[in-house]
């Protein structure tokens, strides 16, 4: 949890992070950005009030790009578009969908399942086919980055890296001076 020092809290410049639900994060896009150089982090601030402090030092993994297929790669049913196929074998074509692991074209039924893939940049669950599902390990779920909210709209952000204090102002003409020692260190 982010605090405010005590010699500025009477100040009424800032106040207590809240650690952060991931439903609630993402509603708007990153308004400012900072690195901590000495920590190699990076800080994203938004305007909705999300405060992410991402891992830098994590090596990451590139997304897959996404296979064209007529049919669901892992069942073979057809997809809407592909009225040979939904002719010839009788049946309604499906909706089609992509494994965020392994880029697959897959129908909803062989995408049931949801899984956050950090180390790819997915921190918050996305489709994956049910395959990738039970490969994916707890060590490739572990997060690489915290999220707090600041309670404020944020527009810019200065961190100061000698004292580890992160300055915002938000929408509200509101500055707030936030302690990032206990998540920047």
């Amino acid at each position: 949890m982010l605090t405010v020092p005590s010699s500025f809290r009477d100040q009424h410049l800032g106040g207590a992070l809240v650690p952060l639900t991931p439903d609630f994060l993402c509603s708007d896009r990153v308004q400012a950005l900072s690195y901590a150089q000495h920590t190699r982090q990076l800080i994203s601030c938004g305007g909705d009030g999300g405060i992410v402090v991402w891992n830098m030092d994590v090596e990451r993994q590139e997304t897959p790009e996404w296979l064209d297929s007529d049919s669901c790669q892992k069942c073979d049913q057809p997809f809407f578009w592909n009225f040979k196929q939904m002719w010839d074998s009788k049946k309604i074509g499906l909706r089609q969908h992509h494994c965020r692991k392994c880029g697959k074209a897959v129908c909803g039924k062989c995408s049931s399942k949801r899984s956050s893939i950090p180390l790819m940049g997915f921190e918050f669950e996305v489709r994956v086919c049910d395959s990738c599902h039970e490969a994916i390990t707890d060590e490739e779920r572990a997060p690489t980055a915290t999220f707090h909210d600041s309670k404020h709209n944020i527009v810019h952000v200065h961190f100061d890296p000698t004292r580890g204090w992160l300055l915002t102002s938000g929408t509200d003409k509101v500055i707030k001076l936030w302690d990032m020692t206990p998540v920047v260190s």
